[in-house]
């Protein structure tokens, strides 16, 4: 796979702290507008998923307190994390799939733009999901979940046996024998858990997936913008069902797979239905892989492409990331989901310090910047979001200065310090909290648990008012900084 130079090497650290002179002089605190989207610097939070919504997919106190802690920051742009579009049971995840989200919705939006100071502008990724089921006990897997096959009979000799029988001594054969008696599908769903993917076709709802998801994800977005919301971010990154489409591993044969005119055709689709049905003013983009990082899947040829197409679709920005795909994801224990950031398309999406050369600082760079060069040889001026492992003001105004991107993301280190922009644009950057990048966010998310920072959840935990998780062991928000006010 061919990939362009890398001329920048990142390292760990601050970085050179400007002064607030400086800071104002800079590309990362300038002004950006284009077509609908009009930030006042470039600074972004990408979504991050904190499990702090109701069982019932409402917003809660604990959700309004994340959001409120980073626009106290007062970033150019937040956006709310992954929010289902179906009204159906998804846990303690956002939903937006029905009218009655609205009201907290609402408040949601209130909340940033009043502690913002209406500095920040609040988006939102909505998202659909295909069904994902826990991996189960062999035993139960083999009593009652498989169907048996005449294959199945013949590699056990169980041609006239009772059904039961058959399933006995399938279990009996043991781990070594499954591998080389189930199919590829069937051992998925034993050692990993039943995954569903757009190409199982035989299946009516994926079959019809074109026809139900355009309709489903405008009345999201319109529901979003009914809420107060600046604009949404359709979610075609990783392990999901947009990003699935556009895979090169989606070979459906019904228009909807297979050459990259007919894999782009349900993303473009459901950008249309969502564009016609928000207001002139409504700011509509994407999330989208610069890379998937797994075999047999999308790499810089087809994502430069998808990129381009995507701008003169009219999507109003573009924000890449990488990796994260089931496809190569770490078996999990029994009783547990498969985990789409355990395998080493996860690693690139959201890598660690350091367990390679590479180390997390800057990996997407280099693809964005050569798809963001595409989409202006192309003749469109479409914003482009860079995101991965930006940690102080120097790697971020090197990626705007090269040209890497119009905007930079940071989710993991805005997590560590939601003010750091703030104190690097009054010309304190000295005291920025640097992310160490040792995942432990990301640790608490694979586990469904509330996200923190563990720079600062332990913290002042006696603090008036600070909100607890219930063991009371860490704070859900981080400090708050002193700093100056006008900054």
């Amino acid at each position: 796979m061919w990939r362009p130079p890398e001329r920048i090497r990142y390292s760990a650290g601050p970085g050179r702290a400007p002064t607030r002179d400086e800071a104002a002089r800079s590309l990362l605190f300038s002004p950006i507008r284009s077509g609908r989207l009009a930030l006042a610097q470039r600074t972004w939070v990408p979504a991050m998923v904190p499990w702090r919504a109701t069982e019932d997919g409402f917003v809660s106190d604990e959700i309004i307190a994340w959001y409120e802690r980073f626009a106290r920051g007062r970033p150019s742009a937040i956006v709310v994390e992954a929010t289902g579009i179906r009204d159906t049971p998804s846990g303690p995840l956002l939903r937006i799939g029905h009218d009655r989200f609205i009201p907290g919705l609402q408040r949601l939006v209130e909340t940033v733009r009043r502690a913002s100071d209406d500095r920040t502008r609040l988006l939102i990724q909505i998202i659909d999901f295909l069904t994902i089921r826990r991996r189960p006990d062999p035993k139960t897997y083999f009593d009652r979940f498989l169907a048996i096959t005449e294959a199945h009979r013949r590699a056990v000799g169980g041609e006239d046996l009772p059904e039961s029988e058959v399933r006995e001594r399938l279990f009996e054969l043991g781990e070594a024998e499954w591998r080389q008696t189930l199919t590829g599908r069937e051992w998925e769903a034993l050692s990993h858990g039943y995954r569903e993917r757009v190409t199982d076709i035989d299946l009516p709802h994926i079959r019809d997936l074109p026809k139900s998801l355009p309709p489903l994800f405008a009345a999201a977005a319109k529901r979003a913008e009914d809420a107060g919301f600046a604009g949404v971010e359709l979610h075609y990154a990783h392990a999901y069902t947009m990003a699935s489409f556009l895979s090169r591993t989606n070979t459906r044969e019904d228009g909807y797979g297979g050459s990259l005119e007919g894999r782009l055709r349900a993303p473009l689709e459901v950008f249309d239905a969502v564009r016609t049905s928000v207001g002139k003013d409504f700011v509509v983009g994407c999330r989208f892989l610069a890379e998937e990082c797994v075999a047999g899947g999308n790499e810089l040829e087809d994502t430069t492409r998808i990129g381009v197409a995507l701008a003169q679709a009219g999507m109003d920005f573009l924000s890449t990331s990488r990796g994260g795909k089931f496809d190569d994801a770490a078996r999990p224990p029994i009783g547990a989901a498969a985990y789409p950031y355990t395998g080493p398309s996860g690693y690139e999406c959201m890598p660690q310090y350091i367990s390679d050369a590479r180390g997390p600082f800057g990996r997407n760079a280099a693809p964005t910047q050569v798809i963001r060069r595409a989409v202006r040889a192309a003749g469109f001026e479409t914003p482009v979001v860079c995101t991965g492992g930006v940690h102080n003001f120097e790697m971020a105004e090197r990626w705007l200065q090269d040209g890497v991107c119009d905007i930079v993301g940071a989710a993991r280190q805005s997590l560590a310090d939601p003010d750091w922009t703030r104190k690097i644009a009054a010309g304190a950057g000295a005291e920025v909290r640097i992310c160490e990048f040792t995942n432990y966010c990301e640790a608490l998310d694979q586990k469904h648990k509330q996200v923190t920072c563990q720079l600062w959840d332990r913290d002042a935990l006696d603090e008036p008012g600070a909100m607890l998780t219930p063991d009371g062991k860490r704070r859900l928000v981080a400090p708050e900084w002193r700093g100056p006010r006008q900054a």
